[in-house]
């Protein structure tokens, strides 16, 4: 964590202590008089009262209390509210967008107040008496700091282009809220994906990343190493301090002070900064797929022949390797009805078109079949040998070729056995639809694959193991499922069909995956 950002949730840790200081008192007395509770009132969510007291912070069925004091709520005329805070990629464009279309599902109408771009709110009111129902408060920044305002207790929900850090992560458990990679405390909204992108008028058309790590750290500075023309190369990058810019360092495997060297030129926004290298023939930049305006959008590509493009089907499977989860964090309390049956519409077959229309990747499962996965099929034949036989590749397409892939994948993160955040994402949704009944009939099949690393016998068992910890998961998030309406099994094929190449961290990790095929 900078000094700069140390200081800035030190200085909110004061500002909500002194908050608390200042707090309305509420005395909750239980019916039969047997009970009572003296506090400081955090929250009401129109069910339940939240209570700072002595023995800490205490949840009250408000139906089974009276409310005495100068904090207690108006119960006839309750207005959900809350706090919204953290990246812009999500908070000017597609959570708005979101809360529009829950509202017209809802015949609710909404009106949005506020006196600039950063710091508005969006008012749920109910047809044709206009009462209102709720109010979402906005605070647009950063992801950074929409943590910072999650320590302070300053806001309800945190927007986030990147996980929470693992800094951020203990202080909000010490906190009292949770351990917010958990199940319930942090789900993944949509996909964007970063792209290298040059002006239309550059002739380079593919890159890989290590070329753009070299560009970044300042080892590869002059087109001429890449194409025919030769010129000094000017990098753009987001800002450090966004979450957007910390991404891309993390994927690019370098460290803060590692762009010191190169002549990046940096900005806040996105689209500021694709139009700053539309118009620099010489430019390159690193930006969300969602905003790349009139650019050329480099392929990324290895020295393996391997290549992938930030296609929506590439970025929702996770196999294009700079897919960006975009998230939406919660603390461990309790949200308004109306809040939390927002956050369930987010989820429904309508929230997933709204976002593509918003230019993000949604997360609804979509089929493949075989026949469009030419390349996948290119690289298994491409891998043959000693160890991979071409008979095992033929086995392999032969039953495949049966079952159609779902979009739905899961990877791990680097080292672990913990599935990454997309894919405990994806747990989430794929048990939900086991949950619903819609894939009874069928079969399921989680089929595990390996980067080539090591020997082939090896990495078949550990991809094996994979695929048995993913299926383990679902069948326990799909707690309602029954599976004696399905077939659910296993299947690993190692390093019979990789995505990308192997010389990398990056491209090992892109080849480490459980697929979910169908039939």
């Amino acid at each position: 964590m900078s000094i700069k950002r140390a200081a800035y949730i030190a200085a909110l840790f004061i500002f909500s202590s002194v908050q608390s200081l200042i707090a309305q008192d509420v005395t909750l007395t239980s019916r039969d008089k047997s009970v009572q509770i003296n506090g400081n009132l955090l929250g009401f969510d129109g069910q339940f009262y939240r209570v700072e007291t002595d023995y800490g912070e205490l949840t009250v069925d408000g139906s089974g209390v009276d409310c005495a004091g100068p904090g207690c709520p108006n119960l006839s005329a309750f207005v959900a509210e809350v706090d919204i805070s953290g990246a812009a990629e999500i908070g000017s464009l597609l959570l708005p967008a979101l809360i529009e279309a829950f509202a017209a599902k809802n015949g609710f109408k909404t009106e949005r107040e506020g006196q600039s771009e950063e710091k508005f709110s969006i008012t749920l009111s109910k047809k044709p008496d206009e009462t209102t129902l709720a109010r979402f408060f906005f605070n647009i920044s950063s992801s950074g700091e929409g943590f910072a305002d999650l320590l302070a207790d300053q806001t309800d929900i945190v927007m986030s282009t990147r996980e929470i850090s693992t800094t951020e992560r203990k202080l909000a458990r010490e906190a009292g809220m949770g351990d917010m990679t958990q199940l319930g405390r942090a789900r993944v909204l949509a996909l964007d994906a970063l792209v290298a992108i040059v002006s239309n008028q550059n002739p380079v058309e593919d890159i890989s990343v290590l070329e753009l790590s070299e560009i970044y750290s300042g080892k590869l500075n002059n087109w001429k190493e890449l194409g025919p023309q030769e010129a000094a190369i000017t990098p753009y990058l987001r800002d450090i301090e966004t979450g957007s810019g910390a991404v891309a360092l993390q994927r690019l495997l370098l460290k803060e002070n590692q762009t010191s060297g190169s002549e990046t030129r940096f900005s806040t926004d996105n689209f500021d900064l694709s139009q700053r290298v539309s118009i620099d023939p010489f430019g390159i930049g690193l930006v969300g797929r969602s905003a790349t305006l009139d650019t050329k959008i480099l392929t990324l590509t290895g020295p393996c022949g391997r290549s992938l493009r930030p296609t929506r089907r590439n970025v929702k499977t996770e196999d294009y390797p700079l897919t960006t989860p975009l998230f939406l964090y919660l603390p461990a309390r309790r949200l308004p009805k109306i809040m939390r049956e927002f956050l369930s519409y987010t989820r429904s077959p309508a929230a997933q078109l709204v976002i593509r229309r918003a230019g993000f990747v949604d997360q609804a499962p979509e089929e493949i079949s075989i026949d469009f996965q030419g390349d996948r099929l290119a690289n298994a034949i491409s891998v043959t040998g000693e160890e991979i036989t071409l008979e095992t590749t033929r086995v392999m397409i032969g039953t495949l070729r049966k079952m159609r892939r779902l979009t739905t994948s899961f990877r791990f993160e680097t080292g672990s056995v913990r599935l990454d955040a997309q894919s405990r994402s994806n747990v989430e949704q794929l048990a939900s639809a086991l949950e619903a009944g819609i894939y009874d009939g069928k079969s399921l099949v989680f089929i595990g694959f390996s980067d080539g690393k090591g020997p082939a016998a090896a990495n078949l068992e550990i991809s094996r193991r994979r695929a048995e910890v993913v299926k383990n998961a679902i069948e326990k998030a799909a707690e309602t499922a029954d599976f004696t309406q399905l077939d659910v099994s296993v299947q690993a094929y190692g390093e019979a069909m990789p995505m990308a190449c192997d010389d990398t961290e990056w491209g090992r990790q892109v080849n480490r995956r459980v697929e979910v095929w169908i039939r």
